[in-house]
């Protein structure tokens, strides 16, 4: 049988268990039934029996431990044969005490044709079993008489104080006229005169004034009989004229040796006033690959009687087990690219894509504009493109391709984040007319699961591009901080990428954590394209009256764009220049362009640390006019850690600065350490360090500025959107090739 056809076995083998538990579940149901104080009808069965007769016997067995292969299958069928009026459990009836135990040693002990008594055990007493035994079958000590003899049952779990019982049994025994006197006790107050090298101190009475006080008032009152169990052996002492019998063989962990052998005690009280004992041997042992194969059907046997919760855990593990190995079996798996996949005929035809964005312009970000170009190099190339994207009070009234939703909500002082209505039906409906052949969402929630939601009913392929660290917005999410970095997005990231068909990533490093955080879907690493061409065309004059309206002399001027959001890390920028202005003499000036929320406070802090003229806060921007803006610059100063690629970098590069960032995954691929900038831990002393390099050295400034022009040539808008289309010409060809 070769591995496929073993699996597939294996497959329908779990499907077949599956159905069987759930029909044995239904069984259980309808036969089984709640019980209390089972104690008290065993009582009044023993007494019927013994009405009226002169002799009886009754049996003691211990340690059955819920033994289905051994005590159910092997020494009930004996006892029933045995002529015994009553059996006694002498300890550890159950293997634990767990409901689903007891409610098991009830079905197991139903069997027997003849009534039964339980001592209260050390097993009986596990995962809070007292009141289990309590609520099950009765009090953890007590008496009774029937026929001419006494039965004394003690607790040696230490659940009940050893004081207090003496105090009863003493007074028991002081009121009794009985015969006989028999006493169970699950722990031995002996230790065997060979010692067994599985038992421990703990198995046998403790404490030490527990066990000398008991020998001393069982000596005192005379006793016939006293048995015990709690370890798997036969042992019989006489101490001061009496008995002590451990029997530990009903079931339990059995070496079949001399000592330790499976067995059941019996014991008869003849007409004359004799007791006698026997042992009684099971003759064959279990063999031990069968008692394994015993414990694992009890385990899954027992499961039964507890009730659903344990029901549904095993049933889902099986459905687990089912489903992995369905898929191992029927679906098949390529780890390598698939290199049949012809995308050709898709790059021949216009294609027809519908975007899906949190935000777009007239909103300025990373985000916006990266789509704005995206969209506007595949219109060149001849493909339609439509974007659903937020409304905003400054959008035009009509845009051609464009299906704005209203927001049902924003936040941020500027809005930087609006949650749009994506329950409008007449969203989808315009998209529906519009055809797409494949959906592009640019977030992974919110208006993104629109578009995965649109794309499925549509039946067409969706690519996600990852933007954005999630984990660093975590300051805009009302929940605990380090609960949404470390869990939720993570999370949430992966569970949206593996619901696309393809997911866009810009750089190595990116894509090297999706994989790490588990998402499997085919991943395309493809940078952002900036214009190039449009920051070498910039006119001198505009730059020029720039720097007249900024009041900018001689001094050497550092730029950075970014949105004034935490997430920016704008204060390390702020500190830093502090640092910087205490280290030289020479003149500087950073330019801030960018909006946000936090404006007003950093602006406060600007102005408390008297940095009014070194750092400049300049607002928002056009983004056609940042040509001109990046050309007042010097170098480009970096600090945010949140980017996966950090496109305001090559467009700075594309004006010839060279850049001082604070290393992270969006950076790490884009600059190349002393060859286009520097790239620096997030300590303000290196990576102030580096800027005052930059500032002092302007030859060293200009060969860095010479090789970040150069590097940044290669990512033009239009090899972006030629890469995209590729990207979606594959996805499509993947995706119909599968249908």
């Amino acid at each position: 049988m070769n591995k496929k056809k073993l699996l597939k076995a294996l497959f329908y083998l779990n499907i077949a268990i599956v159905v069987s538990l759930i029909g044995y579940k239904v069984y259980l149901n309808l036969v089984t039934s709640e019980f209390e104080a089972e104690h008290t009808d065993q009582l009044a069965a023993i007494s019927a029996r013994l009405e009226g007769q002169d002799s009886y016997s009754f049996a003691v067995v211990g340690n059955i431990n819920n033994s289905v292969g051994i005590f159910e299958r092997r020494i009930i069928p004996m006892l029933n044969d045995a002529n015994v009026d009553f059996l006694v459990s002498a300890g550890n009836a159950v293997s634990s005490g767990g409901e689903d135990k007891y409610r098991a040693i009830r079905g197991t002990l139903s069997r027997l044709d003849m009534p039964y008594l339980l001592t209260f055990g050390n097993n009986e007493y596990e995962e809070f079993g007292s009141f289990r035994f309590y609520d099950h079958y009765g009090p953890h000590f007590f008496s009774f008489t029937a026929g001419d003899s006494r039965f004394i049952f003690l607790d040696s779990t230490e659940k009940t104080p050893w004081q207090w019982q003496l105090r009863w049994l003493t007074d028991t025994l002081k009121a009794d006229e009985s015969t006989h006197r028999f006493v169970f006790i699950g722990h031995p107050p002996l230790e065997p005169e060979e010692a067994f090298f599985l038992a421990e101190d703990d198995d046998f009475l403790q404490p030490a004034e527990f066990r000398s006080a008991l020998l001393q008032t069982l000596e005192n009152f005379g006793v016939d009989r006293v048995f015990s169990s709690n370890i798997s052996i036969y042992s019989e002492q006489e101490h001061n004229g009496i008995p002590y019998i451990t029997t530990g063989g009903a079931g339990g962990l059995v070496l079949n040796q001399d000592e330790s052998f499976y067995h059941y005690v019996k014991v008869t009280v003849s007409a004359d006033g004799s007791v006698e004992h026997s042992v009684e041997e099971l003759e064959v042992g279990q063999h031990p690959i069968l008692k394994q194969l015993e414990s694992l059907w009890f385990f899954i046997h027992s499961l039964f009687y507890v009730g659903y919760l344990n029901f549904i855990l095993l049933v889902s593990l099986f459905l687990v087990i089912s489903t992995k190995l369905y898929n191992a079996v029927f679906v098949g798996k390529e780890y390598y690219p698939d290199y049949d996949i012809d995308p050709e005929p898709w790059l021949k035809k216009t294609m027809r894509v519908a975007m899906f964005t949190n935000n777009y312009l007239p909103f300025i970000g990373g985000v916006p504009i990266s789509i704005e170009r995206l969209r506007s190099g595949l219109v060149q190339l001849k493909d339609k493109v439509l974007v659903v994207a937020p409304r905003y009070q400054r959008a035009a009234e009509k845009e051609e391709n464009v299906v704005r939703m209203p927001s049902l909500f924003s936040f941020g002082e500027k809005s930087e984040f609006r949650f749009a209505n994506i329950f409008s039906g007449a969203v989808r409906k315009k998209v529906k007319a519009f055809k797409p052949d494949i959906i592009h969402v640019h977030h992974p929630f919110w208006i993104g699961s629109l578009g995965v939601f649109v794309a499925r009913r549509l039946k067409v392929p969706v690519v996600y591009t990852y933007h954005t660290r999630l984990e660093h917005y975590a300051h805009f999410v009302f929940l605990p901080g380090s609960l949404f970095r470390n869990i939720i997005a993570h999370f949430l990231v992966r569970r949206f990428a593996n619901k696309c068909d393809g997911v866009i990533v810009p750089t190595q490093s990116t894509e090297e954590y999706l994989r790490m955080i588990g998402v499997k879907r085919p991943t395309f690493v493809q940078p952002t394209g900036i214009e190039f061409d449009r920051f070498q065309q910039v006119d001198a004059k505009q730059v020029e009256d720039l720097r007249k309206q900024q009041n900018i002399g001689d001094e050497t001027v550092f730029v950075s764009v970014s949105r004034l959001s935490n997430e920016k890390n704008i204060d390390f920028m702020i500190d830093a220049m502090a640092q910087l202005k205490e280290q030289t003499d020479k003149a500087f000036r950073l330019l801030i362009v960018g909006d946000g929320h936090q404006r007003r406070r950093l602006q406060g802090r600007i102005d408390d640390m008297n940095l009014q003229q070194h750092i400049t806060l300049v607002g928002a921007v056009p983004p056609e006019q940042m040509a001109a803006w990046y050309r007042l610059g010097d170098a480009f100063l970096f600090a945010s850690q949140s980017e996966t690629q950090g496109m305001v970098i090559l467009e700075a590069m594309a004006a010839g600065l060279p850049v001082v960032a604070v290393r992270s995954s969006g950076i790490d691929d884009v600059v190349e350490d002393g060859y286009n900038g520097y790239k620096t831990p997030a300590k303000q002393s290196l990576w102030c360090e580096r800027v005052k390099q930059i500032l002092d050295d302007t030859d060293l400034r200009q060969s860095l500025s010479d090789n970040a022009l150069a590097f940044a040539r290669d990512y033009s808008v239009e090899k972006f959107s030629k890469d995209v289309r590729l990207i979606y010409a594959e996805t499509l060809a993947r995706y119909h090739q599968t249908k």
